[in-house]
């Protein structure tokens, strides 16, 4: 196995890495919603439950991104690039890696340095949790972080190997 090969396998882990956390947060969404029903059945109040379902469904969604785009999840327009021929469909699909690339890299960019400023200026949350922002900003951050990872290494491995790491859910003849 070729370095490049275990480079490969190495972020085909983080991704996947990246879609475990997804469902980890998943599951603290359900665990927060019923200690929220549990609190109100005994006439008690879990202030703040919603705003941390809220930060777990942007953590959840984000750190999925990457893995989701892998396993073919993300609307691709197949129907278009099984039409073409294969030196087209090879230019189509570098040029939307690209464009990918750059809008993902753009995300995570500024994801980042939002995150950065607010645990910079110690932002707290508008809600009653006060939690401080930078805290749930991280999540997503790092799954926008991913995204852009992700994209790249699909651009580069279809350039170099002339076959990107996308699962095909489209049933082939």
């Amino acid at each position: 196995m070729t370095p490049y090969q275990r480079f490969c396998k190495f972020l085909d882990a983080l991704y996947l890495g990246g879609g475990v956390l997804a469902s980890l947060f998943l599951i603290a969404i359900l665990v927060l919603i019923v200690v929220q029903m549990l609190a109100r059945w005994t006439g008690q109040i879990f202030s703040g439950a919603p705003d941390y379902a809220g930060y777990c469904m942007a953590a959840a969604s984000f750190l999925a991104f990457a893995h989701a785009l892998n396993r073919g999840a993300h609307i691709r327009v197949s129907i278009l690039l099984n039409a073409l021929g294969d030196k087209k469909r090879f230019w189509l699909e570098i040029w939307c890696f690209a464009i990918g690339a750059a809008a993902a890299s753009y995300l995570a960019w500024y994801a980042v340095r939002a995150t950065q400023w607010s645990h910079k200026f110690n932002d707290i949350s508008q809600g009653q949790d006060a939690t401080p922002l930078w805290i749930p900003q991280l999540g997503m951050s790092i799954g926008a972080v991913l995204l852009a990872i992700c994209f790249w290494d699909n651009l580069i491995r279809l350039i170099v190997l002339k076959k990107h790491a996308i699962e095909s859910s489209v049933v082939q003849h």
